[in-house]
């Protein structure tokens, strides 16, 4: 499967190379060896991981790396909340090696399990903070990305929180986007909702829904 995402990424328009995909054979190994000790994914076969979980973080990260060029940012300074396992965090990290990723979530074991598999893989660009959206998160970034922290309509707001003005939110969204349901915070501006396919068998439609935040 890992050559297949090679694939799957070169068709977004993004390059992947050996080491990155070796790289993210090893985050994928690492997950399928914790995923029943520590309950980190319901999937049935390493496959899953790499057609479900890596594939929404190739998506996301071929979004920021086009951005990137329009905005002229060599080094972004992004981060994905609600990191979970860090599906998302870790594969921008491999995929935006300029990028300063930071994965934040709020569960011990799950930092824990973060902090231990960015040894294993050697991924020298990702930063793990334990933190709870909107406590001790002062720091603001040039994307933020978002796949399973809540409801949008519910964190829209402190998501908006922790984006520089400029920069851009990403929230991940099923078939049907919530973004008719959400009230817009102040300085924040709804870009659009992008529809795509992942390499699964189901092949459902998914969508990314972009916020900007204004001066």
């Amino acid at each position: 499967m890992p050559a297949d995402l090679q694939a799957f990424a070169a068709g977004l328009g993004l390059t992947v190379s050996p080491q990155q995909l070796a790289q993210l054979k090893a985050y994928a190994d690492c997950v399928w060896r914790k995923k029943e000790m520590l309950n980190l994914t319901s999937v049935e076969s390493l496959e899953e991981i790499y057609t479900r979980h890596l594939a929404d973080g190739i998506v996301v990260a071929a979004k920021i790396a086009a951005m990137c060029r329009v905005k002229q940012l060599e080094m972004p300074d992004v981060a994905d909340v609600g990191a979970g396992a860090g599906y998302i965090g870790f594969v921008l990290a491999v995929l935006l090696p300029k990028a300063h990723v930071t994965a934040i979530e709020s569960l011990e074991k799950r930092c824990a399990f973060m902090n231990w598999t960015v040894i294993q893989t050697d991924i020298k660009n990702l930063r793990i903070k334990k933190a709870r959206l909107g406590q001790n998160t002062r720091t603001v970034f040039d994307f933020v990305t978002e796949r399973a922290m809540g409801q949008l309509p519910d964190i829209l707001a402190i998501c908006m929180n922790v984006v520089k003005e400029n920069g851009v939110f990403i929230a991940f969204q099923g078939e049907h986007p919530q973004t008719q349901n959400c009230k817009l915070p102040a300085q924040t501006v709804l870009l659009g909702v992008e529809s795509y396919s992942l390499p699964c068998p189901d092949n459902k439609k998914r969508h990314l829904a972009l916020f900007g935040k204004r001066v």
